[in-house]
């Protein structure tokens, strides 16, 4: 009974501890709103930038098969297991080093990698040389978020730390908007003649202009990184003295919330897989059954994307601060559970029988998942003491990515190839995936609200 009881202590006083910082006796104060909302700015272009980089390839599809002789299922692990297999083996590592470095400068290390490998990609001569490109890239990707939450959970206090985190978590989601609108007004510039006898682009590729481009703007965000102030790190699992808790012990500490976390973890990473089915092969459903043109495509899903993906974190973030002042920390997963809700019916893309419809579908998607991963990560956030914030955000990420990106991206292309032999159903297809995964984690959401309301009563 102690050793249960011992278990649950963390938990409570995470969850509670935020509301009674501000007055706690030798807490560091908060730091000035203008240097905080600085720093989410900057995390946000960077989260833009990463997740451009991410994206694009949805729209290069068809470029880099008849280019590099590529199949669907490798096309597919190009978006998926080139990058979240080494993603998945750094960012434990990352996430670890987030808690015990200065994380501005774990940041702009990671934004120089995954920029540099990115301009890799788009100079890469074969399948296995942009196969090897994609693993670096995830390399530098793996740093951003467990350093970034980490430094925004100790820059704001909990009645404002639900829109922060959304507006970094906006970021995310806005770079797969931008990818695709971006990357179709390249396309589109570089096939009509626009960029020839430009330096370093012009005699380049279409897919391969595209993609020098994303790395080269990596340069400048890595520098806008380093202005970033690093503040003093709050509720240290190893005490006042500043000194980090051993892996071990951090890894201790997050396993005793596993009646929260579990079910949290376990939902955002299917509805990551959800995500990347999605947007990776919505660009083929349109084109291959509905005809549309890659620059129609990436403007009109970029805006979609980049609207729903504002509603959700952003938007939804602030509903959930509101409702922590009158419900306690657990009522932001009811948000969530809503949310969720309407995204299940969101999946049918088997059933749209037009573009406009599959465009609205893909928008009520973002937002409900991104309504579930922003305030997961903002309820975890708040559960994990201040040394093992960096490797409880790897934990998302390892699963999000490693679960999300590697089978999200393959699993359409497998079902088309091995189960409906019909290249142009690919609505079908990303409906097959994604349907049952919506209905589980909506499931799994409710079950995390549920434990973290036993946590909230006193």
């Amino acid at each position: 009974m102690p050793s249960r009881i011992e278990s649950q202590r963390p938990i409570q006083s995470m969850m509670t501890l935020s509301h009674s910082e501000s007055a706690a006796t030798g807490a560091p104060p908060w730091p000035p709103a203008s240097r905080a909302w600085w720093a989410v700015g900057v995390f946000c272009i960077a989260a833009v930038l990463s997740y451009s980089d991410r994206q694009i390839l949805s729209l290069l599809v068809d470029p880099i098969r008849a280019d590099l002789h590529a199949t669907d299922v490798q096309v597919g692990l190009l978006q998926g297991a080139a990058f979240a297999l080494i993603y998945a083996v750094a960012g434990i590592g990352l996430g670890r080093a987030a808690d015990v470095l200065p994380r501005r400068l774990v940041i702009v290390a990671g934004v120089v990698v995954w920029s540099l490998a990115t301009l890799a990609c788009g100079y890469a001569t074969s399948f296995w040389g942009l196969f090897a490109a994609r693993a670096v890239v995830g390399i530098g990707e793996a740093a951003l978020a467990p350093a970034a939450m980490s430094i925004i959970t100790d820059s704001f206090p909990v009645n404002r730390r639900g829109a922060a985190t959304g507006t970094f978590l906006m970021g995310m989601i806005v770079g797969g908007g931008v990818a695709l609108a971006l990357g179709g007004a390249i396309l589109q510039a570089a096939e009509s003649g626009a960029m020839r006898g430009l330096p370093i682009i012009g005699a380049l590729a279409p897919w391969r202009a595209g993609l020098v481009i994303l790395g080269l703007l990596g340069l400048p965000v890595a520098a806008l990184a380093a202005t970033v102030p690093e503040p003093r790190r709050r509720h240290l699992a190893g005490g006042a003295s500043g000194r980090p808790l051993p892996l071990q012990d951090a890894a201790r500490r997050l396993a005793a919330l596993w009646p929260v976390l579990a079910p949290l973890y376990a939902a955002m990473g299917l509805s990551s897989l959800c995500d990347f089915a999605i947007l990776n092969w919505i660009p083929t459903f349109l084109i291959r059954r509905f005809g549309v043109g890659v620059a129609e495509i990436g403007g009109v899903l970029g805006a979609v994307v980049i609207a729903g993906g504002v509603l959700g974190s952003v938007g939804a973030g602030i509903v959930a601060d509101r409702m922590v002042k009158r419900g306690g920390a657990s009522s932001r997963l009811l948000l969530a559970v809503g949310a969720m809700l309407a995204g299940i019916v969101s999946t049918l893309f088997i059933l749209a029988p037009s573009p406009p419809l599959v465009f609205a579908l893909a928008g009520v998607w973002i937002f409900a998942s991104t309504t579930g991963q922003s305030i997961g990560i903002t309820v975890l956030q708040e559960l994990a003491p201040g040394d093992a914030r960096g490797l409880s955000v790897s934990i998302v990420s390892l699963i999000n990515i490693g679960l999300g990106l590697a089978l999200g991206a393959a699993l359409p292309a497998l079902i088309l190839e091995h189960v409906l032999h019909d290249p142009t159903a690919v609505g079908a297809a990303i409906t097959a995936v994604a349907l049952p995964c919506a209905l589980v984690a909506t499931a799994l959401y409710r079950i995390a609200l549920a434990a973290a309301r036993k946590i909230d009563k006193p």
